[in-house]
C-alpha cells in the first residue's frame, strides 16, 4: 500500500488540500508509525525466553488534536487505509465504547470475577491496532471503565491506539462527575500516546457549509433534505449508510442521561419537542453546548405565550449554545424574527424578552460566527 505521508502530499498536489506545517508534521509522525506496524513483530529468541524477556513493547500511539475542520479525521484516515496489515478496527469513539459495554455485559453472565480484563483480551485478540474517531466522554459509565480497560488494552494486550479529538487530553471529561477516577487515563493518555496538536489556517468543515445554510424554513420534506445533506457534509458519513449513525447517551448531571438520536464526530440531531417540549433547564442545555461543536435541531414551531414554558427553554438553549460558539442549524416554521408570534396577544414582555434571543439567532448564522472555533471568545 502506498505510504501516508506520500498520499498526504498527493492531496496537496490535487488541490484538495492547503499546505498545514502541523498536518505535515502529523502525517509524518503517522508514516513512522506506519513503518513501524508493518515491520516484521520480532518475537523474544530463545535465550530471551529462558531469562525471561517479552516481546517488544507495541509503537507508541498518537492523540491528534485542535479545533473543528482541521483534518484530524482525514489523516487518521488516510493512515488507516494505507496501513498494510490486516489486524486493525476504526471506529467512532461513540460506536466503540457501546461494544465496549455491550461486551462487559455477556462478559458479566459468564464471568464471577472483573468484567474488564476478558473484554480487554478478547479485543486484543482480534486487533493489533485501534483507531479512534472524535474521543470524547460525556458520561461517567465510560468515565468509570476507561482507565482500566484502556490501560490492559495498551500494556498487556499490546495495542497500539490512534485517535482524534477536538478537545486536548487534560480537558476531556472536564468537570465531569467523580472526574477523579478519570484522571489515569488522561495520564495513560499523555505518557503512552504522543499528544498532537493540529489547529491550522483551514478549516475545511466550515468549506463544506458553504452553501448548506443554516436555517430552513418552513417546517417539510425541503427543509429536512438540506439538514440531512448538511449533517452528512459535516460528518463525512455515506448517506447511503444513514441507518446506521450512531445514537449516544448524555450524561446532563444528577445522574439523568439525554438521548441524542444522532451523533458523530462532535455533531448532535435533536428535535425541538424532545430538547424544549420536555422538563429541562440550563445544566441539560451546556452539557449539549460543551460536547457538540455544531447541534441540528428539527421542528421548531412558532413560539409565543400559549407555549411559555417551550420559549423559555428555547431562549436559555439558545444563550447556552451561543456562549459556547456551537454551530446550530435548523428546521423551523418561521424565520428568525418572526418566530415569536405576539401579535395581538398583548404580550409586549415576552417579545422583548424574546428579542434578544432573535439578535443571537441572526448573529449564528453570520460567516463571522461560523468561523470562531467551538467555546472560542470572540
Amino acid at each position: 500500500m502506498t505510504g501516508v505521508l506520500a498520499r498526504y502530499h498527493e492531496l496537496i498536489a490535487a488541490g484538495e488540500l492547503r499546505a498545514d506545517p502541523e498536518q505535515a508534521a502529523a502525517a509524518a509522525r503517522l508514516a513512522q508509525l506506519q513503518r513501524e506496524l508493518e515491520e516484521p513483530a520480532s518475537a523474544p529468541g530463545f535465550m530471551a525466553k529462558l531469562l525471561g524477556k517479552k516481546a517488544s513493547p507495541p509503537p507508541r500511539g498518537i492523540y491528534m488534536w485542535g479545533g473543528v475542520g482541521r483534518g484530524k479525521s482525514m489523516l487518521m484516515d488516510l493512515f488507516h487505509d494505507n496501513l498494510a496489515i490486516t489486524a486493525k478496527r476504526r471506529a467512532h469513539f461513540h460506536e466503540f465504547m457501546l461494544d465496549v459495554h455491550a461486551r462487559l455485559r455477556e462478559a458479566r453472565k459468564s464471568e464471577t470475577g472483573d468484567p474488564i480484563p476478558p473484554v480487554a483480551r478478547s479485543i486484543a485478540a482480534e486487533t493489533r491496532v485501534l483507531c479512534f474517531d472524535e474521543m470524547v466522554v460525556n458520561n461517567s459509565a465510560d468515565a468509570m471503565i476507561m482507565s482500566r480497560l484502556f490501560t490492559a488494552l495498551i500494556n498487556e494486550g499490546g495495542l497500539t491506539i490512534v485517535t482524534t479529538s477536538n478537545r486536548a487530553p487534560s480537558d476531556l471529561y472536564k468537570n465531569g462527575l467523580n472526574r477523579e477516577h478519570f484522571l489515569p487515563f488522561i495520564a495513560l493518555v499523555e505518557q503512552r500516546l504522543d499528544v498532537l496538536r493540529l489547529n491550522g489556517p483551514t478549516d475545511y468543515r466550515l468549506q463544506r457549509m458553504q452553501g448548506v445554510g443554516t436555517w430552513h424554513v418552513p417546517v417539510g420534506p425541503v427543509a429536512t433534505e438540506a439538514v440531512r445533506e448538511a449533517f452528512f457534509k459535516l460528518t463525512d458519513y455515506p448517506p447511503e449508510d444513514s441507518e446506521h449513525v450512531p445514537s449516544a447517551e448524555l450524561d446532563v448531571g444528577g445522574g439523568r442521561m439525554l438521548h441524542v438520536p444522532k451523533s458523530l464526530k462532535g455533531v448532535g440531531v435533536f428535535s425541538f419537542k424532545r430538547l424544549c417540549g420536555e422538563a429541562r433547564g440550563a445544566a441539560d442545555y451546556l452539557a449539549i453546548a460543551r460536547n457538540f461543536h455544531t447541534t441540528i435541531v428539527v421542528a421548531i414551531p412558532r413560539l409565543g405565550p400559549e407555549l411559555r414554558n417551550e420559549t423559555a427553554r428555547f431562549i436559555t438553549l439558545i444563550d447556552a449554545l451561543y456562549e459556547h460558539k456551537v454551530k446550530l442549524i435548523a428546521t423551523a416554521d418561521a424565520e428568525p424574527a418572526e418566530l415569536y408570534d405576539w401579535a395581538g396577544k398583548g404580550d409586549e414582555e415576552g417579545r422583548f424578552m424574546f428579542d434578544r434571543t432573535v439578535s443571537r439567532l441572526m448573529e449564528m448564522q453570520s460567516q463571522e460566527y461560523l468561523a470562531l472555533g467551538h467555546g472560542e471568545e470572540q
